[in-house]
């Protein structure tokens, strides 16, 4: 069953909003040129608030340490790690006490092959567009994110909501989707309404297909 990940939490109230309606994961963006950046020790009082079987994911774009993603990580309480900038390999071979997810920025020049080169957890595939590391609003050519599967797990995200996530878990049946400006009122603030139908859209999803597998 492909696993639901709610990104660019800023407050308490959104993050309770997406555990309540079902959310597997949740993801605090540390990219300081993000619009929804959120402070490392506000980041650590939602998470403290939380209640413990929910992942909890750092964002990080290019920050020049592994051993300062390691830290801060550690300090808000998080084990896992989403890299959306230029890693290498080599860096993320630092990581070794973290999980991690490489996400990639996909247009229509992007080479699925290249994922094979980096040892992680995860990938997330998201739209690309120039300047931005995620959160564009854009989807991509989803055949590319079927193809990338046998790389490992695919995180699809880019563009998704309650508009076109039934059809996006339908077609890829990716391990997990990453949702995060089409469920928003504004860059970091979720708009309560829209996350409920998300979810009403994912459940009707993986109820068909439960019934696609049972016949």
């Amino acid at each position: 069953m492909t696993k639901i990940k709610i990104c660019g939490i800023t407050d308490i109230q959104d993050a309770e909003a997406a555990i309540a309606l079902g959310a597997d994961a949740l993801g605090f963006n540390f990219y300081k040129r993000s619009p929804r950046y959120i402070e490392p020790a506000k980041a650590k009082t939602i998470v403290e608030a939380l209640p413990p079987i929910v992942s909890l994911i750092g964002v990080f774009v290019d920050e020049f340490s592994p051993d300062r993603v390691m830290s801060m990580t550690h300090a808000v309480g998080m084990g896992t790690v989403q890299l959306h900038g230029s890693e290498s390999a080599e860096y993320i071979k630092h990581l070794s006490e973290l999980r991690v997810i490489k996400a990639f920025r996909v247009d229509a020049t992007f080479d699925v092959n290249q994922l094979s080169r980096y040892a992680v957890n995860a990938f997330l595939l998201d739209a690309f567009e120039e300047g931005i590391h995620g959160g564009t609003g854009k989807t991509f050519n989803w055949d590319l994110a079927i193809e990338a599967k046998k790389h490992g797990r695919i995180i699809l995200a880019g563009g998704l909501g309650p508009e076109n996530i039934y059809e996006a878990i339908r077609k890829v049946e990716p391990y997990a989707v990453d949702v995060c400006s089409g469920v928003e009122t504004e860059p970091g603030k979720k708009d309560f309404k829209k996350l409920d139908a998300l979810f009403r859209e994912i459940r009707r999803v993986q109820s068909d297909m439960s019934e696609d597998s049972a016949h």
